[in-house]
Parts: structure tokens; sequence; C-alpha cells
């Protein structure tokens, strides 16, 4: 395990990463993307993108102003160990990388209706932003590996989480995914998207699965499910920022856990904006090829 300063250093720059790179396969999808969007004014927002995207990756700069609420996945292999230390150093990195990208002062001042409100304002130090609750997950491999997701406003106003009755022929669910989407893509007004689905026995299984299908998710393989989805949301013609064109989503990431013997599904769909899924990873311990600190 390394020492508890060079995991501060390694999730700060995680986190840099997630908020100022794409990560190779979102870059391949948007250049797909420019080759056959035939809209003239969506092509230039599309190539706009990508300039962004490039020069936020030369600067290690935000991708957006709305830098997004950190949220955390652990991977944990089956002689690893995760203590209070670890943890704390984690979330000390995070708190670096806030300061270092730098983060939007995000963090509402005040506990309760106080904080609810927003009546004290906000905390000018964007460092004092807390991270979502960390999710842990157990893994075949035997390492630590931290995946960071910076989620912003707009998706979270946009995404939606609910029953589905499924009739007992996943098409209705489908449906009803691409109904959610055609309403929401309309009103993102940051597209392209990404539309990321989780399909789970309760809300809080959906919409954990929905963050490990943003983790998950590759612009460059669709199952069957997510290109349907991805054509049919595409068809809406609402393309980038609104301006029409070919390019409406660039993919969907569904993840579909253990279900329940009942007649409902419980989905969970998030509309990510041009810029997301904004996610990095890091391997913080590998007892077997003694690697460690690699961010992708």
């Amino acid at each position: 395990m390394k020492e508890h300063d060079e995991i501060v250093e390694l999730v700060c720059q995680t986190l840099v990463s997630a908020g100022s790179v794409f990560r190779s396969d979102k870059q391949e999808a948007y250049q797909r993307a420019v080759l056959k969007e035939k809209n003239e004014s969506a092509k230039w927002v599309l190539e706009t993108i990508c300039e962004n995207a490039a020069t936020a990756e030369k600067n290690g700069s935000p991708l957006c102003d709305d830098t997004g609420i950190p949220h955390l996945i652990l991977d944990v292999g089956s002689e690893c160990a995760v203590t209070g230390g670890l943890l704390d150093a984690i979330y000390e990195g995070v708190s670096k990388g806030l300061r270092t990208l730098p983060g939007r002062p995000m963090a509402v001042k005040g506990e309760e209706r106080v904080c609810l409100e927003q009546s004290e304002g906000i905390e000018e130090d964007s460092g004092l932003l807390e991270a979502a609750p960390v999710m842990i997950r157990r893994i075949d491999q035997n390492l630590l590996r931290l995946h960071i997701l910076l989620l912003g406003g707009g998706p979270a106003i946009r995404g939606k989480t609910y029953r589905v009755f499924h009739k007992h022929d996943a098409q209705n669910i489908v449906d009803e995914i691409v109904e959610w989407g055609r309403e929401s893509v309309r009103l993102l007004g940051c597209t392209p998207c990404t539309i990321a689905v989780g399909i789970g026995r309760s809300q809080y299984e959906a919409s954990a699965l929905m963050l490990q299908a943003m983790a998950e998710g590759n612009y460059s393989v669709q199952s069957e499910l997510e290109q349907e989805i991805t054509d049919r949301l595409n068809e809406t013609n609402v393309g980038a920022i609104g301006l029409g064109g070919n390019t409406t989503v660039l993919a969907t990431f569904m993840k579909i856990g253990q279900q329940r013997a009942s007649g409902v599904r419980i989905v969970s769909m998030r509309p990510c904006c041009c810029f997301e899924p904004r996610i990095a990873s890091v391997v913080l311990e590998d007892r077997e090829n003694k690697k460690y600190g690699e961010i992708v």
C-alpha cells in the first residue's frame, strides 16, 4: 500500500484528469460524429467541443465551468484492505484535486434548513465540496482501483428514477427509457449526450447501477439494447446544442442488475451532457503486478 501522502497526490491527479481529459474512446466517438454530421452548424459545435477538450487536456483545466460533484467507486480485491486511513487519504486527495483543477465553489454553507435554502451562500474554497458517499465493489483482480466521476447539475435536473411496468417484455422497458430520453434531450441543452441507465430492484440499486454503467461504458462497444436506445434517440434530430443534425446521443451505457419477482423494474436514467461522463481511474494498490499510479 502506498503511503498516505502518495495516495493523496494520486487521487488529486486523478480528479484533475477526470475534469480535464476525454478518454480515447470518447475522442473517437466525437471524431466519428464530426465525419457523419451533415448539419454545418451542428458540425461546428462538435468540432468546437473537440477543440475545447484538447485545450483542457493540454492545460489541465476544466472541460466545463460546472466542474461537477465528485462521485467515487472503489474496486476492492480479495486480499486488499479498506481502512479508515485509506478513505481519509482519498477524501483529502479529492479536496486537493478540487483546489488544483480548480473546481467551481459549490459547497453550500449551513445545515438542514439553512443548507436547503442556501440562505447563507456558498463557501469560496472549492476544496470544501464533499464527495458523494463512496461506492465499494468486490472484484476478482487483487488490487485497489478508484474511479472518480464528476457529475454536473444539468444532467441531474433532467435525469429520472422511477418504476416501469415490464409486462414480461423487455421492449416495454426500452420504450419507456426512450420516452424519458426524448423529453430530457430536448431540454438538456448540452447535447450531444450520453444516456446512462441502471435497472435494479430499488431506487438505490438502480442509481448505483447507473453510476457503474458510466464507469464501465465504452463508446466503441454497444449492446443490442444500448444501440437501440441510441439509434431511436438520434431519430429525434435534436442534434448538437439543439441545432439539429445526426448526433443527439453519442452512446448509451446501461447496466442491468438482479431483478425482483414483481411486475415492475426500477430504472434510473441520466442524460449525461456533452462532456460527461467525466471520469478517470487509478490503481492505488496492485498485489500481483506491483504497478501503481497509472491514471486512465
